[in-house]
């Protein structure tokens, strides 16, 4: 899918918009830490330059149809420069990982300027242990995780030598920018298309009527499951506060052979375990704190990527939301794990992710104010304790002129009342998270970190246990 001067935003992509407040950001991003030594940032400058081309929507910023009239278009930004989106800055000495993580911290605490596209990247010198960093920033209403592993497979070489990207001959020239009334007419021909394309839908559906049946009896499935998860908020939790504009962000590095090992010996997924891992963390975290966790299930929003094959490397959100299960009141880590396991198996089998994607189709046809109430009932902030989000990378390493990427840790963003947000990916054997808290009201975010490290840990040496029993026993 192309990505044009004025397109409509969609109807999820928008509702990022309607959800963000003056201490909820819906910026998310990455931490990207390469081998030295750093290129020179003019050298960073001309190589995004050579391949924006190859992601109009970088060059674009939003345009508001007259007294909401409408959803906002993209549209191009006569005034782009790249040097105001891609800065330049160093570490004081001694340069430690913790200065990077506080420099990154204060980064995420600070909105997008509406008034231009809406990302921003960081290059990061100065470091101790050598090498360079990089902190990308883009607005979720721009892209989601997984469009953004694919982009940064467009941006980044899958090799040491940086590969030549054809471009065009003649140097961009933005289109102008629209009156009112354009923005208006380019609004009613976005809805005109959608209302097409749902209607050649409809149409391919009444040809098969029995398909249709099942399509719709589906959906009304989906759409009851989701409205009984609204019946069900998620438990009061200190994670669950009044929280500021300020955020701290802390990291840790695991491997994900160590997160197969354990899936390959109790069954599940990893994803699976990274629930349960998280899990045992929180259940340390909140022990910690003085709560009790006795009979206690927290609730996390597990973003489900519904991206077709043929939609990679598009930007916008294909997302789908479930609610998946952190029993914290189970302290054999094992037992943890099936628990986990088995909620998550009953949740594919649900209809709890059509069900969101039915509701966002739906408010691809609704104004602008009920387009704002109907997001925040779909992601609704009480229906859950906190984001944890896997984000699958490439099983290689990637590359920025001839450095190659060490470590890649992913930023999601806290909603309103959310005080911590968990964001996974796994790269080239890597299975890192980032752990993005509200810097007042969670000064212990060290803790879950540690927790987590300590969570798998004890998974692995149960694992490693079992394995050797098999071996002993000729299984």
């Amino acid at each position: 899918m192309s990505q044009q001067h004025l397109d409509r935003l969609t109807a999820i992509d928008a509702s990022f918009l309607h959800q963000e407040g003056p201490t909820s950001h819906m910026h998310v991003g990455a931490l990207a830490l390469f081998e030295g030594p750093a290129p020179l940032f003019t050298e960073v400058l001309d190589a995004l330059r050579g391949r924006l081309h190859l992601v109009p929507r970088y060059r674009q910023k939003l345009s508001v149809p007259p007294a909401a009239t409408g959803r906002p278009l993209w549209i191009d930004d006569p005034s782009f420069n790249i040097e105001y989106h891609v800065r330049h800055t160093a570490l004081p000495r001694p340069g430690s990982e913790d200065q990077l993580l506080r420099l990154a911290g204060r980064i995420f605490s600070q909105q997008l300027d509406r008034s231009k596209p809406l990302w921003e990247m960081w290059m990061v010198e100065g470091l101790r242990e050598g090498g360079f960093a990089l902190i990308t920033k883009t607005h979720h209403a721009l892209i989601d995780g997984v469009a953004g592993v694919d982009l940064a497979q467009v941006i980044f070489d899958l090799g040491p030598v940086p590969v030549e990207i054809p471009h065009p001959d003649a140097a961009w020239q933005p289109e102008p920018e629209p009156s009112s009334a354009e923005v208006l007419a380019a609004g009613a021909v976005g809805l005109l298309r959608t209302g097409a394309r749902t209607a050649a839908a409809a149409a391919a559906l009444a040809a098969r009527p029995g398909d249709a049946l099942r399509s719709a009896r589906t959906a009304l499935e989906g759409l009851g499951e989701v409205a009984w998860a609204g019946l069900n908020p998620a438990p009061e939790t200190p994670l669950n506060v009044e929280i500021g504009p300020h955020r701290r962000f802390r990291v840790v590095r695991n491997d994900l052979a160590d997160f197969k090992a354990v899936k390959d010996a109790f069954g599940g997924t990893v994803n699976d375990v990274v629930l349960a891992v998280v899990s045992g963390a929180l259940r340390g975290w909140l022990q910690s704190r003085g709560v009790r966790t006795e009979g206690l299930e927290l609730r996390a929003l597990v973003p489900v990527s519904i991206r077709s094959q043929d939609e990679r490397g598009t930007t916008g959100n294909r997302i789908a939301a479930m609610r998946g299960p952190l029993p914290v009141y189970i302290e054999d880590p094992v037992a943890r794990l099936r628990t986990v396991k088995a909620s998550m198996d009953g949740l594919k089998e649900s209809k709890q992710a059509v069900g969101a994607e039915v509701l966002a189709s739906v408010q691809n046809f609704a104004p602008p104010t009920v387009l704002a109430q109907a997001s925040r009932l779909n992601f609704s902030t009480r229906l859950f304790n906190l984001i944890v989000t896997n984000i699958p990378g490439p099983q290689f390493p990637l590359y920025l002129r001839g450095r190659q990427v060490l470590d890649v840790f992913p930023v999601a963003f806290l909603p309103k009342d959310h005080a911590l947000a968990i964001a996974i990916m796994s790269y080239n054997g890597r299975m890192n998270f980032g752990l993005l808290g509200d810097y007042d009201a969670l000064p212990d975010i060290d803790v879950v970190g540690d927790g987590i490290r300590a969570s798998l840990a004890e998974l692995l040496t149960l694992a490693r246990d079992r394995a050797r029993e098999r071996e002993a026993a000729g299984v």
